[in-house]
């Protein structure tokens, strides 16, 4: 399974955002500059957190985005099915049934044994990502990242 990259760079600025601590919204421009990433790239994956209620906007020149929710409240997995939609990364299309392999229809009542081992693997690793929250991820982190995101943006206007 792979992932875009736009799960990185959203699950950074949120990170980013709950660093600030502040109930300011946060530019595009800023929080592209801090990673050096292209700013209309950004702007539709944080339109896309918006949309999913992990970040919520306010439009004009002073706006902005801001955390929609406390970071206890927010999973990775909701961030990752913001960004990279929430369906299955596996789709079974049943090619056991065509060509050589086509038997009688009661033969596959039962769903795919490859559909089944790769559905359960799937939800573990949902599982696994719903499980971690922002609050953990700020957590985690290295205490100077924090300080470090807090002391660039008291610099830049």
């Amino acid at each position: 399974m792979r992932m875009g990259e736009g799960v990185e760079w959203s699950l950074h600025c949120l990170l980013t955002l709950g660093w600030l601590e502040s109930d300011e919204p946060v530019p595009t421009a800023k929080l592209a500059a801090v990673f050096e990433l292209p700013p209309a790239y950004l702007n539709k994956r944080l339109q896309a957190l918006v949309r999913a209620g992990v970040l919520s906007s306010t439009p004009g020149a002073h706006g902005g985005f801001r955390l929609a929710r406390s970071p206890e409240k927010i999973t990775v997995m909701e961030v990752v099915a913001a960004i990279e939609g929430a369906e299955y990364a596996f789709r079974c299309t049943e090619i056991r049934q065509r060509g050589a392999g086509k038997g009688r229809p009661q033969d596959f009542q039962r769903q795919c044994v490859i559909t089944t081992a790769m559905r359960k693997a799937e939800l573990a690793w949902r599982r696994e990502l719903a499980s971690h929250t922002l609050a953990d991820l700020l957590a985690a982190a290295p205490g100077v990242a924090a300080e470090r995101t807090r002391d660039w943006f008291a610099c830049v206007d």
